[in-house]
This record gives C-alpha cells, sequence and structure tokens, in this order.
C-alpha cells in the first residue's frame, strides 16, 4: 500500500526499534511507497511513512530492496556531501562513507550481507540516519 509521507521533525527525530516478521507489512509498504516516489526518491526509511521500526527501502539502479534492521558492520573513506529528503525541503551537508558493508534480514526475513559503494552506500547511510532519528 502506498502511504503518504512524514514531514513531522519532531516524529522523524524518535528512534525506531528492532522490526520482526509481525512488521513485514511495513517492509511492503515501504516498497510500494518507493515505487510510487521513483522519479523523486531514491530511499525511504519507516518512520519516513510513520512507522518507528527498523526498516529501509532502497532503490539500487531498477532494483528496489527492502532491508529489515541493518547495520553497518565496515565502512572506509570518509567524505563530506550534501543531500535533499523527501521529508524535508532543501539540501544539508553530511558526512558519508563510499564503501560500507551491511548485515540486514530481506523481505524473506533471510539474513543478507551487502558490500555497497558510491550513491548505492550514500542512500543506505541516510536512510540508517532516519532510524537513528538524526536529520540531516
Amino acid at each position: 500500500m502506498i502511504r503518504e509521507i512524514n514531514r513531522d521533525i519532531t516524529s522523524l527525530k524518535q528512534k525506531s526499534t528492532p522490526a520482526s516478521k509481525k512488521d513485514l507489512a511495513i517492509a511492503t509498504d515501504l516498497l510500494d511507497t518507493l515505487e510510487a516516489n521513483k522519479e523523486i526518491c531514491v530511499g525511504l526509511a519507516a518512520n519516513m511513512i510513520g512507522e518507528h521500526k527498523n526498516i529501509i527501502a532502497c532503490r539500487f539502479g531498477e532494483l528496489n530492496v527492502a532491508m529489515i534492521n541493518p547495520k553497518i558492520t565496515k565502512k572506509f573513506k570518509p567524505y563530506q556531501t550534501k543531500e535533499g529528503c523527501l521529508s524535508l525541503d532543501g539540501t544539508r551537508p553530511t558526512k558519508r562513507f563510499e564503501n560500507i558493508e551491511v548485515t540486514y534480514f530481506n523481505i524473506d526475513f533471510q539474513k543478507q550481507h551487502a558490500k555497497l559503494d558510491g550513491f548505492n552506500a550514500q542512500i543506505v547511510q541516510h536512510e540508517l540516519d532516519h532510524c537513528q532519528g538524526i536529520i540531516i
């Protein structure tokens, strides 16, 4: 189901809690909402649709991927950049890492490991900030 984008700063600053199999509908809603906004958005965190669970959805090229309880396990090559956000107006400076490794559960709740670099790594880092209540 396509959900409305949360733009409430107080809500967006709340930290997310770990997700369980009972929260898989949130992951599906994130994927649907990401697809509906694909022209202007490459990633969403659950709090961006009003759910404070540790779930993100990312668009890697033409592929939309849900990540449940993602954790960055390694990060390399810091750099400074500017980012925008569907929940906020404008862009803001932030620090990111060129290369990351992340563990997560997929939509079938199977444990996964990914090595990401460049823009794909940046997307995951931005959405994980949302899960921590960090607004850039």
